[in-house]
C-alpha cells in the first residue's frame, strides 16, 4: 500500500516560509508529478515526505498512520536522486544489493531480488560492472534497482533525469513509466520539466512559490487551467496572453490561447504580425510573429509552410479554445 495524505503541512527555515500549508492526497498505485519553476518548494515537500526535512507544522500519514516524527528508514519509502550515489568500488550487483545487505537480509534472498530487479531494468549483463563502466542511463536504472529491491509503500524520485541529455531523459521517460505499470507502486517524481510531468503523471501538482496552483491530470491541467500561473506553465510551447481591447472583447481581462490553437494565413485573420522568428523542426514550426498592440506571438503550424523571418502573417484564434481569466488571473468558466 503506498496512500499517502499531507495535512496542513508548512514548513519555514528561520523567517523564511518556504510551504505556507499544503493538505494533499496521493492514492495508492498513482504516478503523481510535484512540478513548478525553480525555488517553488517542490524538492523541500519531498524531502518532507521522505524525513529527510521536518515539517514546521501538519501531519504527513502513511497508509492511514501518522510518520511525522518518524525516521525516514521508518516510513517505507525509496527515494532515487538527482546524483546517482553509487559506490564507484563496487559492481552493479553490489550497489543494488547494498540496502539488503545492511538490513542484513540472507543471502539466498538477496540474489533473488537482485536478481528481478535486473531483470526489470535490463541490467542483467552488467551486474558485474562497476558504475565507471556504464552510462548515464544505466547508472540511473542502477539507482533505481536499489530502490525496488526494497519493496517500499512509495517511490520518491527527485529531478533523476536531469543530468542526462534530451535524448536519454526521452528514453528514460518511457522507461520509468513502464516501470511504473509493472510495478503498480505508488511514484512521486519531482520535475521543472512541464514535458515531464505532462507525459509520465496520472496526477499533476502545480506549485508555485509553496502554494498548490492546481492538481489534476494532465489534459484536465491544459484544457482547463485554473489560473493564468498553470495556463502558462503547461504546454509547450507555452500558451500566448493578451490584453485591453484584445480580451474586452471576450469579456474578460486576459484572454490565453495556444500556439496549435491559432490559424495562419497570407491573406486575412484576426491579428496581423510580423515573423521575427521561424523554428523550422521537421513535423512542426513554430512561428514567433510580432503582433501589434500584443506583442510576441508563438504559432505551432505544419512543418511544411514556407513561412520565413519578415514575412506579414494573418492569425486567427480557435474561437472554441480561447481562454478568459478575470483581473485576479482566475479562469472564467
Amino acid at each position: 500500500m503506498g496512500n499517502i495524505r499531507l495535512k496542513n503541512v508548512s514548513k519555514s527555515f528561520a523567517a523564511t516560509t518556504v510551504i505556507p500549508g499544503i493538505d494533499l492526497e496521493i492514492k495508492d498505485g498513482e504516478f503523481v508529478v510535484f512540478v513548478g519553476p525553480s525555488g517553488c518548494g517542490k524538492s523541500t515537500l519531498l524531502r518532507i515526505i521522505a524525513g529527510l526535512e521536518d515539517a514546521t507544522s501538519g501531519h504527513i500519514e502513511i497508509d492511514g498512520r501518522d510518520v511525522t516524527n518518524e525516521a525516514p528508514a521508518k516510513r517505507g519509502l525509496a527515494m532515487v536522486f538527482q546524483s546517482y550515489a553509487l559506490y564507484p568500488h563496487m559492481t552493479v550487483r553490489n550497489n543494488i544489493a547494498f540496502p539488503l545487505k545492511m538490513a542484513k537480509m540472507e543471502q539466498a534472498a538477496v540474489d533473488k531480488k537482485v536478481t528481478e530487479a535486473a531483470r526489470v531494468l535490463n541490467l542483467t549483463d552488467y551486474l558485474d560492472r562497476r558504475p565507471g563502466q556504464l552510462s548515464g542511463g544505466q547508472r540511473q536504472r542502477v539507482a533505481i534497482g536499489r530502490a525496488i529491491v526494497r519493496e517500499p509503500s512509495a517511490f520518491l524520485f527527485d529531478e533523476p533525469l536531469s543530468n542526462l541529455d534530451a535524448a536519454l531523459r526521452g528514453t528514460m521517460r518511457l522507461e520509468i513509466s513502464e516501470l511504473h505499470n509493472q510495478l503498480k507502486t505508488t511514484m512521486i517524481y519531482v520535475t521543472h520539466d512541464q514535458v515531464e510531468a505532462m507525459t509520465m503523471a496520472d496526477k499533476i501538482v502545480v506549485l508555485n512559490a509553496g502554494n498548490i496552483e492546481q492538481v489534476g491530470s494532465p489534459l484536465d491541467l491544459y484544457h482547463k487551467p485554473n489560473n493564468l500561473f498553470v495556463a502558462g506553465f503547461i504546454g509547450s510551447p507555452r500558451m500566448n496572453f493578451a490584453t485591453g481591447t484584445f480580451a474586452s472583447g471576450y469579456d474578460a481581462h486576459t484572454i490565453g490561447v495556444r500556439p496549435e490553437h491559432l490559424k495562419l494565413s497570407r491573406e486575412s485573420g484576426t491579428w496581423t504580425g510580423k515573423v521575427s522568428v521561424a523554428e523550422h523542426l521537421g513535423a512542426d514550426t513554430f512561428l514567433h510573429i510580432q503582433v501589434e498592440g500584443i506583442g510576441q506571438v508563438t504559432a505551432r503550424i505544419a512543418g511544411d509552410v514556407p513561412v520565413h523571418h519578415g514575412d506579414t502573417v494573418y492569425l486567427t484564434p480557435d474561437e472554441a479554445r480561447i481562454h478568459k481569466f478575470n483581473e485576479k488571473g482566475m479562469a472564467i468558466r
